[in-house]
Order: C-alpha cells, then sequence, then structure tokens
C-alpha cells in the first residue's frame, strides 16, 4: 500500500483516538496561569508515541530581556512550555509543528448552552473552549504525527512538535522555543482558518490613550470640560487612520476581508461621580500590523496621529492627548507565495481534497510572526477551526475537520520531511 494511503487510512480508523484527546484536553480549563493540567495530558501522549521530550519552564533573562519579549506575567511555575522530536534519518528538510495550550476565559456562563469545560462529543462536534482555538489544530497534529509512527515510516528529515503558553497573551511561549534553538525548514501553526492557508499573518500590539477635560459640578457643567465628549474627536482620528492605513494596504490575499487590519477600541474608563464633568478618560485598545510592516512604522503612524490631533485642536494643544503602548505584543509574518514549503501544503491540500487550497491573509496575530520574524523559520497558518468560534461562547469544532486537517498535515510532512529507505 502507498504510504500516503496508509497513513490517511489509519487516522480515518483511529479517529476517536483524537477526539477522546481532545475532550479530555477540553475538560482542563487551561486559562493563563493554568496551563499545567492540560499541557500533562500532552506530555502524557508524547511520552506514549516515544518522542525525544524538552520541558522548561520560561521566564529566564535571556527571554526577558530579548526585544521582542512583552508580556506582564511575572509567574511561569508549573505551566511549562513543551518540545517533543522524532529525529529524522538524515538529509531530509525539517518541520517545526507548532500550537499553543493556553485558552481565552470562557466569558459570560449564562451565553453558553453547555459546561464550556465540558468537552462535550454531540452531532460530529466537540464543544467547549478551546476546542476550535487551538486544541483541535493541536489534536491534528498529534493525530498526523502518531499516524506516520504507526505506519513504521521513517523520515529523513526530523519533526519538531511545540506546545507553548502564552500565546494569547503576546507569544511568549513560542519566542522562549526559539531562542532555546529551535529551528526548522518550515512551520504549520493550525489557528482555526476554517481549512483555508494563510501565507500572511498580521501583527498587533495595545495601547493607550489617556484623554484630559477639566472637572466642575454638573450644575454648572459648562465651566468644565468633559473628557468624554473629548474622546470623541480621539475616536474620530482613530478611525480615519485606520481607514488611511487600510488603503494603502492592497495584497490580493486580503480581497475579502473588509479591514485586513484593524484599529480596536476595546476598553474605555472615565469619570468617577454621575455629578461631575468627567476631566480623564482612558482609552485602550489593538494597534493591527501589517504582514511587511515593521512594528516600530506601526507606531510611529499612531504616534503621528496623536500628534497631528493634539496640534489641531486648542485644547489638546493645551491638554494633549498621552500615548503610550504596554502590555502584550505580536509580530506580523509572511511566506513568499512562491515557497517550495507553501507549494507542499498546497499540493497535499489538492491530494486530499481533491481542490485547490483557498489562500487568505490572517484577520488575526499568530505566533508565526516569532517564527518567521526571530528564527527565520517559513510559517504558514493552516487549521481546522472556524474563525468566527475563536473566543466566542458555545466554541466548538466539527471532528471531519480535524481529521482532514490530520491528513493533510500529514501528506505535507511525508512530502516536505521525505520517506526514508527502509
Amino acid at each position: 500500500m502507498d504510504k500516503k494511503h496508509k497513513v490517511i487510512d489509519w487516522i480515518n480508523e483511529n479517529y476517536t483516538k483524537g477526539v477522546k484527546l481532545l475532550s479530555k484536553l477540553i475538560q482542563e480549563p487551561s486559562k493563563r496561569g493554568n496551563e499545567g493540567g492540560a499541557q500533562a495530558i500532552i506530555i502524557e501522549k508524547c511520552r506514549e508515541l516515544g518522542l525525544e521530550l524538552d520541558i522548561w519552564e520560561i521566564g529566564d533573562d535571556v527571554l526577558k530581556n530579548h526585544p521582542h519579549f512583552h508580556c506582564d506575567r511575572s509567574d511561569f511555575m508549573g505551566n511549562p512550555n513543551l518540545v517533543a522530536i522524532k529525529k529524522g534519518k538524515g538529509l531530509g528538510k525539517s518541520i517545526l509543528l507548532n500550537g499553543h495550550i493556553d485558552v481565552v476565559p470562557e466569558g459570560n456562563q449564562n451565553d453558553w448552552e453547555i459546561d464550556p469545560f465540558s468537552g462535550r462529543i454531540m452531532n460530529g462536534r466537540v464543544y467547549g473552549r478551546g476546542s476550535t482555538d487551538m486544541k483541535g489544530g493541536n489534536v491534528s497534529l498529534l493525530l498526523a504525527i502518531e499516524a506516520i509512527l504507526a505506519s513504521g515510516i521513517n523520515l529523513k528529515g526530523d519533526m519538531i512538535f511545540q506546545s507553548v503558553i502564552e500565546e494569547e497573551s503576546g507569544g511568549a511561549g513560542t519566542l522562549a522555543a526559539v531562542l532555546r534553538g529551535y529551528r526548522a525548514d518550515g512551520a504549520i501553526i493550525p489557528e482555526p482558518t476554517n481549512m483555508k492557508i494563510f501565507p500572511l499573518q498580521q501583527g498587533s500590539m495595545w495601547f493607550r490613550l489617556i484623554v484630559k477635560g477639566k472637572s466642575a459640578h454638573a450644575g454648572t457643567r459648562y465651566e468644565g470640560v468633559s473628557a468624554i465628549e473629548q474622546s470623541i474627536f480621539v475616536i474620530e482620528a482613530i478611525r480615519d487612520l485606520e481607514n488611511k492605513r487600510n488603503e494603502a494596504l492592497t495584497h490580493p490575499l486580503y480581497e475579502n476581508i473588509s479591514i485586513p487590519i484593524p484599529i480596536n477600541l476595546g476598553k474605555i474608563h472615565g469619570g468617577e461621580w454621575p455629578s461631575s464633568v468627567p476631566d480623564t478618560v482612558i482609552l485602550e485598545g489593538r494597534l493591527g500590523v501589517a504582514p511587511f510592516e515593521t512594528v516600530e512604522d506601526a507606531k510611529e503612524s499612531l504616534k503621528a496621529c496623536i500628534k497631528e490631533l493634539n496640534s489641531s485642536f486648542d485644547w489638546f494643544s493645551n491638554k494633549p492627548v498621552e500615548l503610550e503602548f504596554f502590555g502584550a505584543r505580536w509580530l506580523p509574518g509572511y511566506i513568499d507565495l512562491d515557497h517550495p514549503f507553501l507549494q507542499t501544503m498546497q499540493a497535499a491540500y489538492k491530494e486530499k481534497m481533491n481542490r485547490e487550497a483557498k489562500l487568505e491573509a490572517s484577520p488575526w496575530a499568530t505566533d508565526g510572526g516569532y517564527l518567521s520574524g526571530v528564527g527565520g523559520i517559513p510559517t504558514i497558518v493552516f487549521g481546522p477551526g472556524k474563525t468566527e468560534l475563536a473566543h466566542d461562547a458555545n466554541e466548538y469544532i466539527e471532528i471531519e475537520k480535524m481529521i482532514e486537517a490530520a491528513q493533510i498535515i500529514a501528506i505535507t510532512i511525508l512530502d516536505w520531511c521525505e520517506v526514508a529507505e527502509e
């Protein structure tokens, strides 16, 4: 039997292993600071597969002093990174399979129709927080690896599996793995892409704007200046900047994305008392960074916007809006559209699905920027989950898509790393 068909058949015959593993992973709520339980399940699975393991707690000085480390977390104890390796026979290209184990909080429990950490299997789906973002993708990676090993296939190149923490808060886990020396000739991150291939990934960073007013009693509010009302001008300036930045981004892979690099205002705090004119409003948001843009250039565009705003309004000339960058940050990344690794994955997709893969740009940031930008690793984002379900209530993944993704990834591994002679 052809080795590819052997691997594909193994996944079809043993897919319930992946379903059970995913359900078990979801039942471990691996929110920030509590990743250890789910990571232990992954570690045990990798031991079962006979992989060479490297388990360590991140946070050393090399990581913390790196210019791309942006993380407000100081304690990583009990929540390790994992790298698991199956070394090849030599003379082949290596592949890195990177997934994050952390999940975002479940949000309002009342919005969930089921327990968000039940891992319930129902109607061809597995439900729960992290099912689509991205424990289902991680299981696709592990199924692909297990299928190759169980089929008795030896590869020329190395398979390097990574299960990292801190992706949802800025990518410190993947950056730590890169700085630990893990490199490969190509990388796949199975984020929820709706089975599309994402060669381009935007970056992003958090920012804070402080808008000042003048306090007064509400009965004589005309004696004051409302920071809430002044913040409207700031919001309008941010929207104008978003329009200008996106008008300049005309890459064809953004054709179906209405706002390729959004500027989102996600948090606002203003005022202290209903009967007082508010003297301060704080806006916090996320600035998208284009794949071919540097983080510094993106920062400068926002700085220039606020500088112009402060010089254009008399009030802001005397009470300038303050801008600061804080917290999480993700690097942008891309792979050339004619890169052999991308062509290999496209061919694998067509071989399994009997149609061309759809290529698109990522609407959000991933750890891919650290792999490509810091590690120099050609990186593709491709996974089985639905993009729109990530971070939403009633999150689920379709079992069929998780299996198809595992098969496409397995074919990619076989073609890229090459089968060694017996």
